[in-house]
């Protein structure tokens, strides 16, 4: 069988693309998680790039967004069961390379996080973007229940993680062929040629 027709969990390639991608996505999370509590617990934030990103570390016991603070065990749960699925899905990924890289981002969302929750019981964040933007007065006049700033949430690597490899799901799903057009393809090339001369 050749190497490219393997299937996802019996396939190098594959095994690469997804593990080696959530290894490396982990490992830079964890990193600059580590850096920015050393550097920036009780230091003042500091501007990488001027009105578009602030590091500014910070300590959520809640998930994206600051939302369900104090919520560790149902979020540990919720991050085992994403765990469960992303290895699923990789399992039945077939040869979508870049489908199988995606998931690796994904999972390293997933364990970057978890692996906070599990060691301190909250996520380090230290990204601020967008600092200082606020929104118009009449946006607030229109929708008062909007925070002042345009992006007042802090994240980390774990997070755009997720985020942006969600994203890429989206926009890939919308560029994948139909399953009942790429089965009926398949099959007709794995029927075999009628022979002209057969009945004459």
């Amino acid at each position: 069988m050749p190497a490219d027709a393997r299937p996802p969990l019996l396939s190098p390639a594959a095994l690469a693309r997804f593990f080696l991608t959530a290894i490396i996505g982990v490992a830079l999370d964890l990193s600059i998680k580590s850096l920015a509590a050393a550097r920036l617990k009780y230091a003042a934030g500091v501007t990488a790039i001027p009105g578009l990103l602030r590091l500014e570390y910070t300590e959520n016991h809640g998930a994206v967004f600051g939302m369900a603070q104090g919520q560790r065990t149902m979020f540990l749960i919720v991050s085992i069961a994403a765990l469960l699925f992303l290895c699923y899905l990789f399992a039945t990924s077939g040869r979508r390379w870049f489908y199988q890289i995606v998931l690796g981002m994904l999972l390293a969302g997933v364990m970057g996080n978890m692996y906070d929750r599990v060691r301190f019981g909250y996520v380090r964040d230290m990204l601020h973007g967008l600092p200082g933007w606020y929104w118009p007065s009449f946006v607030h006049r229109l929708l008062p229940s909007l925070p002042t700033e345009v992006f007042p949430w802090i994240f980390n690597i774990a997070d755009s993680l997720l985020c942006v490899g969600v994203a890429l799901l989206l926009i890939y799903s919308l560029f994948q062929p139909p399953a009942t057009a790429a089965s009926s393809t398949s099959a007709d090339t794995a029927a075999p040629p009628v022979d002209a001369h057969a009945n004459g």
